[in-house]
C-alpha cells in the first residue's frame, strides 16, 4: 500500500551566542514553539522542530545573569532549515571574538541549504561569514555607522525593519526582531498563525520602519576636525537660514570640495544633515511641549508646512501628529 509520506518538520536552530542577549534569544524559540501549539489547536500539523544550539552545552547570557542549556552543540549540527543568530551583549568586538568559532559552521550550514536570519546586531556575526558581501542587511539603528565602517562591502539598510536577500534575513534594532520572527512564521506556516502569535504576544505586526525610534547622534565618528566645526555650527544655528556657501566658508573651501568632504565624513550631504538636526529638534518639541505643528516647524527653521511634514515623515516614518500621539503619552507617563 503506497502512501505519500508526511513532509518532515522544519528544523529551526536558534544559536545561543557567548555573551548573548536573553531578550533576543528566547523570543524566536518561544514563538516557533507557540506557533506549533496554535497549529495543532486548529487541527493542523505542527511544522517546526525548534532547538537551541551553541558552542558549549551551557551558555551564559546578559553577562552571566542567565544560563541556557543548548540542545546540541553547533559542531554536531550537520544540517538545519533555518539558523537564527541573536545579538551579543555589549561591545560588538568582544562578541565577535567570543563567537569566532561559530562562523565557519554558519557558512557551512548555508552552503548546505540552510536559511540564515540575524536579529538586531546579530548582523555583525552574520557579516563575519562574508555571505553578505555585495548584498543588503538590516541592523540596530544605533550601530549602523559602526557596521558600515567595519563592513563597507555590505549595503546596510538604514531604518529597515526586515531585509531579505538570497535566503538570508536580518532585522533592525531591539523589538524589530519580533517582526522578523513573525515574518518567518508566516512564510513557513501561514498568515493566520503569524497573526495569532502577534496577538498572543501583543505585538505590532504592521510596523515597517525603525526610523521613529532612531536618535540622531550627530555622526561624529570621523577624524575631519574641520567638518566637526561645521557640524557644531549647524547644531547651534539650525533654526536660522543656513546655506551651503555659508557652511563652506567656515573651513575656507569651495562648495564642491566642502560637499564631498562633508559626505565622506558624515555619510550625509550637508542638507541631509541639517534636515536631520532640525527633525531631531522637532521630535524633542513634540515629546516635551504642547506646541502645535506650525509652532514647532518655525522653531526648527522651516517655513513650508508641506516640506516640513514630508521631511519629518521621511526621517521618522510618521507624520508630526502621529509622532506626537505615539510618544507624548509615553514620556508623560514615565
Amino acid at each position: 500500500m503506497n502512501k505519500n509520506p508526511m513532509p518532515a518538520a522544519m528544523r529551526i536552530s536558534v544559536f545561543v551566542p557567548e555573551y548573548g542577549v536573553i531578550e533576543a534569544i528566547t523570543p524566536p524559540f518561544r514563538s516557533f514553539h507557540t506557533a506549533n501549539e496554535f497549529l495543532t489547536a486548529f487541527g493542523k500539523k505542527a511544522v517546526f522542530e525548534v532547538e537551541y544550539v551553541g558552542l558549549n552545552k551551557y551558555v551564559t547570557a546578559n553577562n552571566g545573569e542567565y544560563t541556557i542549556k543548548t540542545d546540541r552543540l553547533l559542531k554536531d549540527v550537520e544540517t538545519t532549515d533555518l539558523l537564527i543568530i541573536p545579538p551579543t551583549f555589549g561591545d560588538t568586538g568582544r562578541g565577535i571574538a567570543a563567537n569566532a568559532d561559530a562562523i565557519p559552521y554558519f557558512k557551512a550550514l548555508h552552503q548546505k541549504g540552510a536559511s540564515l536570519a540575524s536579529l538586531c546586531i546579530g548582523a555583525f556575526l552574520l557579516a563575519e561569514t562574508g555571505l553578505l558581501n555585495g548584498k543588503k542587511c538590516s541592523t540596530h539603528w544605533a550601530y549602523i555607522n559602526e557596521f558600515r565602517e567595519k563592513y563597507p562591502e555590505i549595503a546596510v539598510e538604514d531604518g529597515a525593519i526586515i531585509t531579505e536577500y538570497d535566503n538570508i534575513y536580518s532585522s533592525g534594532g531591539a523589538s524589530s526582531l519580533w517582526n522578523l520572527v513573525l515574518y518567518l512564521i508566516e512564510k513557513f506556516s501561514d498568515k493566520e498563525t503569524a497573526v495569532l502569535i502577534s496577538k498572543y504576544f501583543a505585538l505590532d505586526i504592521g510596523r515597517d520602519s525603525q526610523a521613529q525610534f532612531a536618535i540622531f547622534r550627530g555622526q561624529r565618528n570621523h577624524t575631519d576636525t574641520e567638518i566637526q566645526q561645521v557640524q557644531d555650527f549647524i547644531e547651534k544655528n539650525y533654526e536660522e537660514k543656513v546655506t551651503i556657501e555659508q557652511l563652506a566658508t567656515i573651513i575656507n573651501t569651495g562648495r564642491r570640495t566642502f560637499e564631498r568632504r562633508f559626505k565622506q565624513a558624515t555619510n550625509n550631504s550637508p542638507i541631509e544633515y541639517l534636515q536631520r538636526v532640525r527633525i531631531e529638534a522637532a521630535k524633542k518639541h513634540f515629546e516635551h511641549s504642547r506646541k502645535n505643528v506650525n509652532e514647532v516647524m518655525y522653531d526648527v527653521g522651516y517655513t513650508d508646512t508641506k516640506a516640513f511634514r514630508d521631511i519629518f515623515k521621511k526621517l521618522t516614518g510618521l507624520t508630526p501628529i502621529e509622532y506626537r500621539n505615539r510618544f507624548v503619552k509615553t514620556t508623560t507617563e514615565i
